[in-house]
Order: structure tokens, then sequence, then C-alpha cells
């Protein structure tokens, strides 16, 4: 029966938190002090106010810096958080036809794609077969062919044309 390990902090050591008995110091203007013993780096950090932070903890001695933990912190945060927001999320959207489709229907379903192309959207063209459509399978293909050469400038085939059941699936990405 052994006590549970204790619970792995997120982040790097700070202070009391380093336990290596030499350290590569680098103070908070940014130069290499050197290799100090970890009491000497402790008490130089706390007579400048600052926060020994183990930077690389990997490396033989371990390097540590002397800054604010909390800015330092604070920083990282603000700096994840404005990655966040410049992230996109591509999204799949789907634009359904038939094969035997009106010319203004058409039209209406190609301006919808390249709005979605502008946004930076996938799409999906889903053709669907209804009862007898199924036995004029090459209007299904002609119409692809139509929306793959209509959308060339602007898109680009992911996955070509392919049968699942009463439906052909093509995937479209914005150039």
């Amino acid at each position: 029966m052994r006590a549970p390990q204790p619970a792995q902090k997120d982040g790097p050591r700070v202070n009391e938190e380093i336990r290596s008995r030499e350290v590569q110091l680098i103070d908070q203007t940014g130069t290499n002090v050197g290799v100090v013993e970890i009491q000497a780096a402790l008490e130089m950090s706390l007579a400048a106010g600052l926060d020994l932070v183990e930077i690389a903890p990997n490396s033989v001695p371990p390097v540590c810096k002397m800054l604010d933990y909390g800015k330092h912190k604070f920083q990282a945060q603000k700096k994840a958080a404005e990655a966040r927001k410049k992230q996109k999320v591509v999204e799949i959207k789907e634009i359904k036809l038939r094969p035997m489709i009106d010319d203004h229907d058409y039209q209406v379903k190609m301006r919808a794609m390249q709005r979605f192309f502008e946004d930076g959207d996938k799409v999906k063209v889903t053709l669907r077969f209804r009862g007898r459509e199924m036995a004029h399978q090459e209007l299904g293909t002609q119409l692809l062919d139509r929306v793959r050469e209509d959308t060339a400038a602007i898109a680009k085939v992911e996955s070509d044309a392919k049968f699942e059941g009463r439906q052909m699936i093509m995937v479209l990405a914005p150039k």
C-alpha cells in the first residue's frame, strides 16, 4: 500500500518547487549569470522581488529565470486566448441537388456555394436520385461535372463524385 502520487502541477516549477542542487541562472534583464546553487539563486530572486521560474527542466543543470511569475502566466493566457480567437473552424456545408434541377434553382445553389467558399467552408454536394431517376445516372454525373467546372476558379475537388446508395456525393474545398 503506497501513498498516492501528488497531483502534477501544470506549468513550470516556481521557487521552492525546483528540485535541483544547481541551476543555470538567467537574471531579469536576460543575461546569463551561469551555474549557481539553488539557495543563492532563490536569494537573488527574492532580493530582486521576483520569482525563480524553471524554464528548461530537462537540461543539465535546469535553466531558471528570474521573473514575475504572475505577469508571465497572465501573458501566456493572453497569448493563448489570442491564438484561439484567430483560429477558424472549417465547417462542411451541404448543398442538395436533384438530377433534373432547373436553371434558376441551380444558379441559386451556386450563389450559396460561392458564399460558403468565401467564408472558408467546405461544401458537400449531394445529388439525390428518386424513383426512376436511378435509370438515368448519367444525368447526375453530367450535373456534378457542371458543378465542378463552374466552381473551378474558386474551389478544388477534395473527394470526387461517388455513389452511396441512391445519392452521389462530392466534396469541394475553397482554394
